[in-house]
């Protein structure tokens, strides 16, 4: 019986490797194809492969998925700057922050209030397309999204970075990457409006 079970043991055992091991790396070459194609129209196409791979097998080829993805991590991340710039705000000496880019700092909070509104907004409406009413929701979408670039990039104009140096650049850094995934939400969002309400069929 044990000479039995050696044989028929590794067997099988190669026989799941055989069957298990070829799929599941076929799933995630398919995912990271799903990705590549969809990020293929943004400008900042590393960040957006690393950023939106979790969303892969399940947006697959979908526009409309990928647009909500895009507005979801744009989203998550200016609200973790959002916290980090309301800290500065808060802190008596503002990271040791001073002179104009102190102001700056304050300029930025309300920036992104408007940055946070509008993301929010847009990823409301997105989950809530309709075929009747797409060209209208889409169009909205698209002027948030693009406003919401608008007041991050005011909020980078506002800083001195030759009279911050080291202290501000790490600042400039972290409002810079979330500029970079609301240029790559309103590209995903733009390639929905090219798609059409087409889309919405397949969900």
């Amino acid at each position: 019986m044990a000479k039995y079970n050696s044989i028929i043991l590794p067997t099988l055992l190669a026989v799941w490797l055989i069957t298990f091991l070829p799929s599941r790396a076929s799933r995630n070459q398919n995912g990271d194809s799903y990705v590549r194609d969809a990020c293929s129209v943004t400008r900042y196409r590393d960040l957006c492969i690393r950023s939106l791979s979790p969303f892969s097998n399940t947006a697959k080829h979908n526009p409309s998925r990928w647009a909500r993805a895009g507005v979801s991590v744009a989203l998550a991340e200016a609200k973790r700057v959002a916290r980090y710039l309301a800290t500065l705000k808060r802190n008596k000496d503002g990271g040791r922050i001073r002179g104009r880019n102190r102001i700056a700092v304050s300029d930025c909070v309300e920036c992104f209030e408007d940055t946070l509104d509008n993301l929010h907004r847009s990823l409301y409406v997105l989950r809530k397309l309709s075929v009747r009413e797409f060209g209208s929701q889409v169009d909205d979408v698209v002027t948030w999204v693009s406003a919401a670039l608008t007041d991050e990039d005011t909020c980078l104009d506002g800083f001195d970075e030759e009279k911050g140096g080291k202290r501000v650049k790490p600042l400039i850094n972290r409002v810079s990457n979330v500029t970079y995934m609301t240029s790559n939400a309103l590209a995903l969002i733009n390639k929905l409006a090219t798609a059409g309400p087409e889309c919405l069929k397949n969900g």
